[in-house]
């Protein structure tokens, strides 16, 4: 699993710095050693007035607990010389406590130890990704750099996951191979393992295909899911839905012409073989005219496209289907019964993939969470 994750990140990096100009980092990244991490925030505490004997034990405590990493030690540091910290990254841990809309001003306020604030930002922000806040927490780290924290491996690290969530692939490029290259002597084989996979992700993306709508979806439940409704939900709905619109329309264009150049059926021209006259009218293995009675029971009508009205028989649907039904569906889909819902799903994903099919069923069925009139 190693090597092919190392033969990966080697064709993919190479690939993607060319194709965004990344220049290879020259410099490493080197992780804050607990001893220069406990001396400066010693340091830290003395400028903030709080470094007194009672807290310099705790602190020495503290420093003592070797099992734990720096960055978690550095969390208690920070609050025993200011109770904000402490309260802000309780609140950033609280799985119950709402998720935050805007961004501390501790973090921007420059009177301020930056080492105090670029530490606590990282801190906040991997309090915030463990609870899928990826907005809030990427805007924390784009304050600062990895070199102004004691762990830059897991800057870089938390910094790529928020932007590959959030589908900032030129940015989440530039974050992998930064970890991969100038921090991979400090990184733990996790970080880079998955921060290869995500990699893996980016390289199949493909701009408002199935795909990309799946992902925006799948970013649309998240926000829900963290009680974000309103208007950026519903603006991103919007996007969504222009999107299968487009995409639906293009499929259309493409049956029509096809159906012009005489693949796809259409209307008999003049001279074309009538059925039943034993010209075409071949069976399925070729061997003359189908027998008598054989064909549609009487009193219905065969199907002109069979292929596409079942379910990705043995070839593979298109899944194009009627704009205007599109459309009514959407705006008929609050009053529809249950059983019509589930019908007119049917209709609408069949011959496209497990995954694309589950994902417009997830955002279709998301139209009527209460969530989306949360504000």
């Amino acid at each position: 699993m190693k090597r092919i994750l190392t033969m990966a990140v080697l064709v993919l990096a190479a690939g993607s710095a060319q194709a965004q100009n990344v220049k290879p980092g020259f410099g490493a990244l080197d992780t804050t050693s607990p001893d220069v991490a406990k001396a400066k925030a010693a340091a830290w505490l003395k400028e903030v007035g709080k470094l007194d004997s009672a807290t310099e034990e705790k602190l020495t405590a503290i420093w003592k607990e070797n099992h734990r990493s720096v960055l978690d030690r550095l969390a208690d540091s920070f609050a025993l010389g200011d109770a904000v910290a402490a309260k802000l990254l309780n609140e950033a841990r609280d799985p119950q406590a709402p998720a935050p809309v805007v961004l501390p001003e501790v973090f921007k306020n420059d009177k301020q130890s930056a080492f105090y604030r670029a530490n606590l930002g990282l801190l906040y922000a991997r309090a915030l990704i463990n609870r899928r806040v990826y907005e809030e927490a990427l805007q924390t780290l784009q304050l600062f750099g990895p070199e102004q924290v004691v762990d830059p491996a897991a800057f870089l690290f938390h910094r790529a996951v928020c932007e590959h969530q959030m589908r900032e692939k030129a940015q989440a490029s530039k974050s992998i191979l930064r970890l991969l290259e100038e921090g991979a002597a400090v990184s733990p084989e996790r970080y880079k393992t998955v921060a290869t996979l995500m990699l893996l992700d980016m390289h199949t993306w493909k701009d408002k295909d199935l795909g990309d709508i799946a992902g925006k979806m799948a970013n649309i439940e998240r926000r829900l899911d963290i009680a974000r409704g309103g208007p950026e939900t519903q603006r991103q709905q919007r996007e969504v839905l222009n999107r299968l619109d487009e995409l639906i329309k293009k499929l259309e264009n493409a049956e029509k012409n096809k159906k012009k150049k005489g693949d796809g059926g259409g209307e008999p021209k003049p001279g074309d073989p009538k059925p039943g006259d034993g010209q075409g009218d071949q069976c399925p293995d070729g061997q003359g005219p189908p027998m008598p009675g054989s064909g549609p029971p009487k009193g219905t009508q065969a199907s002109k496209s069979p292929a596409t009205e079942s379910a990705n028989a043995g070839g593979q649907s298109t899944g194009v289907v009627d704009q205007a039904k599109f459309k009514k569906l959407v705006s008929d889909w609050g009053r529809l019964p249950p059983r019509e819902r589930e019908r007119a799903l049917q209709e609408l994903t069949q011959g496209m993939s497990a995954r694309h099919r589950e994902a417009i069923e997830t955002y279709f069925r998301n139209l009527t969470n209460p969530g989306l009139n949360r504000k």
